[in-house]
């Protein structure tokens, strides 16, 4: 039985992918490994967001071959598919394969291990193997299912791939390519799978999955209005959002689903419309604002996060104080923040007006800063308050036991493990009452008054 490790860098969808293509070699009779071990085979699921993505993803591939100089090296995912030839050229790399192509992992090990048997004792040995297509050409979604993963509660689910949007800041579109979902009955059939092996919430994920169905004729909404129908599954969740697709409609539907949770991710990356001009994106700050004012409108204290990049290429003082404010008016639970990096390939690594690091680190320390009691007013509103928690695990806290999930608007909490009488909660979603802050992000709840 060979053995075969696998790294993941990158985004959630990624990590999906990742858990795909492990379950296809364990079908295909691996045995997995950490990647940490020696192992027959090692695969680096690459990331290509930024230049230092691309150095990340090549230096673990070589790391791979530097473990075992004998292995089989795949690098697959978006490094792949937006530098295919500096990837063929690396002599550390046996297998490339594109996006849209890892579901063909182990035939094309097979057709590697086949051709080096046939090469031994050739000088050359036997020749790599290149699977990347042009994505701006392939409209098939791939097939490739996650029935397990690592976390024992939560199971992600990817329904979309690819982008449109092409902001001047992201390669994301040529390294995807162009929007494709997911055929609704798949998606269900997965749902239905999680749910029979133990999961109680689902992730729904993509690339860009506000524009999932837009290549189906249906929009994300009835996806989201069937997985609400499928039985066991107790939790819906959503990954990122785009503004412009909370209307009174989305968010007035949403609020009658119990399983939704209200926990909505929209994306921003700047608060000046000047900003958002030539990052290229889609709405204005107004259409931000009406959003997260109608989700507020249809849910009790919705947690809305949110990401920023500071330092984008002509953001001058005025305009990163415009940011600021308005990220202050909205309020959030939580912010990502991320200082621009020039990405190789792009429309802003182009621009004039680069801004300087030490800007860049300035202005994101003031972010920081601003977000620590938009984040404490937060968390202390559900204190005294009822709450449903899926707990996910046992840890120790002081030196008590305590079983930690998070609640629907994804808040950490903890019940301690003695109020259990003995029983394990791992993976039962409980109500009771927030007492306190257990730490800086935890919350404590008094007692279970309900499981289920």
């Amino acid at each position: 039985m060979k053995k075969a490790a696998l790294h993941n860098l990158g985004c959630k969808v990624n990590v999906y992918e990742t858990e795909g293509m492990q379950q296809l070699l364990e079908q295909a009779g691996y045995q997995i490994v950490p990647f940490e071990e020696v192992a027959d085979v090692y695969v680096v699921n690459t990331c290509s967001v930024t230049n230092i993505a691309d150095r990340k993803s090549r230096q673990m591939l070589h790391r791979a071959k530097k473990r075992n100089p004998d292995s089989v090296v795949v690098a697959a995912g978006c490094y792949v598919q937006t530098a295919k030839e500096q990837a063929r050229a690396d002599q550390a790399i046996d297998i490339l394969i594109g996006n849209n192509k890892k579901h063909q992992l182990p035939k094309l090990l097979e057709q590697y291990f086949a051709a080096k048997e046939c090469a031994s004792g050739q000088k050359d040995g036997a020749k790599g193997i290149t699977a990347v297509e042009d994505l701006a050409q392939d409209s098939v979604y791939e097939s490739l299912r996650a029935s397990q993963t690592a976390a024992r509660t939560r199971a992600f689910i990817k329904v979309q791939d690819g982008c449109n949007q092409f902001c001047s800041y992201c390669i994301i579109p040529y390294a995807r390519g162009r929007v494709r979902s997911r055929e609704l009955e798949d998606v269900l059939q997965e749902v239905e799978m999680l749910a029979a092996n133990g999961y109680r919430e689902v992730v729904l994920t993509g690339i860009h999955l506000s524009s999932y169905g837009m290549d189906l004729g249906t929009d994300l909404l009835s996806l989201i209005q069937s997985v609400h129908e499928a039985p066991g599954i107790d939790r819906i969740r959503l990954g990122s959002l785009e503004p412009k697709i909370v209307t009174e409609k989305f968010a007035g539907q949403l609020s009658k689903l119990p399983k939704i949770c209200p926990h909505f991710h929209l994306s921003l990356q700047s608060g000046c419309d000047a900003t958002l001009r030539r990052m290229n994106r889609k709405y204005t700050c107004e259409d931000y604002q009406k959003g997260c004012e109608i989700l507020r409108k249809y849910f009790d204290h919705p947690a809305i996060t949110t990401d920023v990049i500071v330092g984008f290429p002509g953001e001058t003082e005025e305009e990163f104080e415009t940011t600021r404010q308005f990220l202050r008016r909205i309020g959030f639970f939580e912010i990502h923040i991320f200082k621009y990096s020039v990405r190789k390939g792009t429309k802003a690594a182009q621009m004039e007006c680069q801004v300087p690091e030490e800007v860049k680190n300035d202005r994101s320390d003031k972010l920081f800063s601003d977000l620590a009691p938009m984040n404490e007013e937060f968390l202390n509103w559900h204190i005294g308050r009822e709450a449903e928690v899926l707990l996910e695990e046992k840890v120790s806290f002081g030196g008590t036991e305590y079983f930690i999930g998070h609640t629907k608007e994804y808040v950490k909490a903890a019940v301690p493990a003695c109020a259990s009488l003995g029983k394990n909660l791992e993976n039962k979603l409980v109500r009771g009452r927030i007492i306190s802050r257990l730490k800086e992000h935890v919350l404590q709840m008094e007692d279970v008054l309900e499981e289920k």
